[in-house]
């Protein structure tokens, strides 16, 4: 008698790498990182410890990794934000808004940006200035394209001030249950839009 069994679907590379890096972040913020494991992962994945290694090269590579599309993930929500704005307020107002409902949508991501990749290694902390420098970049091409005038130091300054001003509100919205991302936004925009709406030739385009 013929088995009828059918033969298990080998699973692309890329589907098994995002099914790793969503085990090993859900681990990563849940137990922090340093007790974390490969074997734990790779228990949770359903795969060997080896294809781990395979994979992303040691535990902290592994972390780089979840860290990295994070970025992405934030770089594509900010993005679309923006999408269609036609003032340097507005587009501001927008990214502010979907920044913070990043968090609010990915807290195990940004669980890890905030507390696991400074235990982790130079590596991590590399991504997490990496995940900043992305989101001044975002911010000071955004204001160029509207704020007309203004010389691209300050443009590269303010993306700078705003995505400061971002990760050290982010720290305080998270213990907050009574604040919504529309709110952190409006408390940044309070603070930061009488200096940007006032910048050189900006007066008929904000």
């Amino acid at each position: 008698m013929s088995s009828t069994r059918q033969p298990r679907r080998r699973m692309p590379r890329a589907e098994r790498e995002r099914q790793m890096i969503a085990v090993a972040e859900e681990i990563f913020a849940e137990r922090g990182y340093q007790a974390s494991s490969m074997d734990e992962i790779a228990e949770g994945v359903g795969v060997s410890k080896p294809m781990l290694y395979e994979y992303f090269g040691s535990k902290e590579g592994l972390l780089v990794a979840c860290i990295r599309q994070a970025r992405a993930e934030l770089l594509a929500t900010t993005l679309a934000s923006v999408e269609g704005v036609l003032s340097a307020r507005e587009a501001l107002e927008r990214g502010l808004v979907a920044f913070f409902g990043f968090i609010d949508s990915h807290r195990r991501s940004w669980a890890l940006l905030r507390q696991e990749a400074a235990v982790a290694g130079q590596a991590a902390m590399d991504e997490i200035e990496a995940v900043r420098q992305q989101q001044t970049e975002v911010n000071a091409t955004l204001f160029g394209s509207y704020l007309v005038g203004v010389p691209d130091r300050d443009l590269q300054a303010y993306g700078e001030i705003v995505v400061g001003a971002c990760e050290r509100l982010a720290q305080w919205y998270v213990t907050r249950e009574d604040v919504t991302a529309e709110d952190a936004a409006e408390l940044i925009m309070r603070m930061v839009w009488h200096g940007l709406g006032g910048a050189t030739g900006t007066h008929s385009h904000a």
